[in-house]
């Protein structure tokens, strides 16, 4: 990509935010204070992150690879639901990913 072209991307995606916040401030304030509204907007992070985390687990660059890194997640997503605390979560998981590696090769 050339930097001419580089820079209209920066210089769009920019103005193409700048825009997206307008619009969130143009918004009635009477909407934003529904009730089923707020109760969106409280998942909305939780979920962002979730797919972060999600592709983060199950890609390589564009292909989808199952290896280690999704059993960490499985372990660590076991060991919140039992309430472990979040040290040993990353131990767990960090070690169950290290285990699948070793022994896949």
């Amino acid at each position: 990509m050339s930097g001419g072209a580089l820079w209209a991307v920066v210089v769009i995606g920019g103005v193409g935010c700048y825009l997206l916040k307008l619009a969130g401030l143009s918004v009635p304030a009477a909407w934003v204070q529904r009730p089923w509204v707020t109760r969106v907007v409280e998942f909305v992070p939780a979920a962002l992150l979730s797919a972060l985390v999600a592709v983060q687990a199950a890609t390589t660059g564009n292909r989808l690879v199952l290896d280690g890194r999704l059993v960490g997640l499985a372990v660590a997503a076991v060991a919140l639901a039992l309430r472990a605390p979040f040290i040993v979560v990353l131990i767990l998981a960090g070690v169950a990913g290290a285990l699948v590696r070793v022994l896949a090769g």
